[in-house]
């Protein structure tokens, strides 16, 4: 059989034919459109572990204010905006009675915007009345 394939004029014995050729293209694509599809799915995952990062340390400096302010009980239903990261972030504060008259339960929703339902971080926080100022 190898003297066979020798003795084979040259022009068979020149390069790939069209078929081959296009099962390659074809094998290359697939693996081409299956790794941009990873990294568009990388992209989107971490876009959104950033996001999640930023409203945590939001609603951290949010309870870090929280029990800087002196004043009982803290206010409830407290809203704000915040810039942070070149965007606008939403802040919501809702204050929760406790079974302890002198305790509250604090809780800090963030939201990239305003009328989402669901918060990109909620940190919760219990807040004592100074021992001083109780009656």
């Amino acid at each position: 059989m190898k003297n066979r394939i020798a003795k084979l004029p040259a022009r068979f014995n020149k390069g790939f034919t069209l078929i081959e050729v296009m099962l390659a293209m074809a094998i290359f694509a697939i693996a081409g459109i299956a790794l941009l599809s990873a990294a568009d799915n990388n992209f989107r995952n971490l876009s959104h572990l950033e996001n999640k990062i930023l409203a945590n340390w939001i609603a951290s400096n949010q309870l870090v204010e929280i029990s800087l302010d002196q004043s009982w009980p803290p206010k409830n239903n407290k809203k704000g905006t915040i810039e942070m990261a070149s965007r606008e972030w939403f802040w919501a504060q809702k204050v929760l009675k406790t079974g302890d008259k002198n305790m509250r339960a604090v809780v800090i929703e963030v939201r990239l915007l305003e009328d989402e339902k669901l918060a990109l971080a909620r940190v919760m926080t219990y807040v004592s009345q100074n021992p001083k100022k109780a009656p």
